[in-house]
């Protein structure tokens, strides 16, 4: 299986508005078709959040090999005819438990060697669904002595399942609570989440300095879990 860059080919055909509706456990995909098509090859990544930039050979996406996949995405690629498409009106998988799935859909022409695949820089052709989202409660609290200038901040983590250290960042702002992640100074996590309660290592700031939790990715990690304040 070899793969193909629809920007060195401009008549190569491309998936357009691909779209996706998560109802009862099922998802549904829907796009464009182009109009000499018969086939497509769908893929279904289930996103490690644990740390997709440190992502595991079993979990890497097949846009991560070169030309040739070869087997290593094997389980990962399913082709789907526009007979198919038309017989289901669109393509549906069923997703459980917690998590992001990343859907791609890859325009496939048929040649003597073998199937190519287009891969797409629009990302027109790929989309991301929520299996489900956990809840990540965080509880801030501030200690500080009537005379002293600095205070000292408690953060409290509380996650139904592991979170990556990527996932979350807090940010510091001088004279109110931060309104979102660029609303003062980004500091990062340096461990990763484990289910239940975690307990920050204290922080010290200035005595009008507020801290606040964020997503550090909104639309990449708010599709797996819920970022809730106590």
């Amino acid at each position: 299986m070899r793969f193909m860059n629809a920007d060195a080919d401009p008549s190569a055909p491309r998936i357009r508005k691909l779209t996706l509706a998560v109802d009862e456990g099922r998802c549904t995909l829907r796009w464009l078709w182009p109009e000499q098509l018969e086939a497509v090859y769908v893929e279904r990544l289930e996103l490690n959040l644990m740390n997709t930039d440190r992502v595991g050979e079993e979990h890497r996406s097949v846009t991560d090999y070169g030309d040739d996949a070869g087997g290593s995405t094997q389980g990962k690629l399913k082709l789907y005819t526009r007979e198919e498409y038309k017989a289901n009106n669109g393509y549906v998988d069923r997703i459980t438990g917690f998590g992001a799935i990343q859907y791609t859909v890859y325009a496939c022409q048929m040649h003597e060697d073998g199937p190519v695949l287009i891969r797409q820089q629009d990302e027109d052709n790929q989309g991301i669904a929520s299996a489900g989202k956990a809840d990540i409660r965080f509880a801030i609290r501030y200690k500080s002595g009537f005379f002293q200038k600095r205070k000292t901040v408690l953060i409290t983590v509380t996650a139904e399942v592991p979170v990556p250290k990527e996932a979350l960042c807090y940010v510091r702002k001088q004279g109110g609570v931060p309104l979102n992640k660029d609303d003062g100074t980004v500091y990062p996590f340096v461990s990763d989440f484990v289910p239940g309660k975690n307990e920050m290592p204290p922080v010290e700031v200035a005595k009008d300095d507020y801290i606040r939790l964020f997503f550090t990715d909104g639309p990449k990690y708010g599709a797996a879990y819920r970022l809730i304040s106590d």
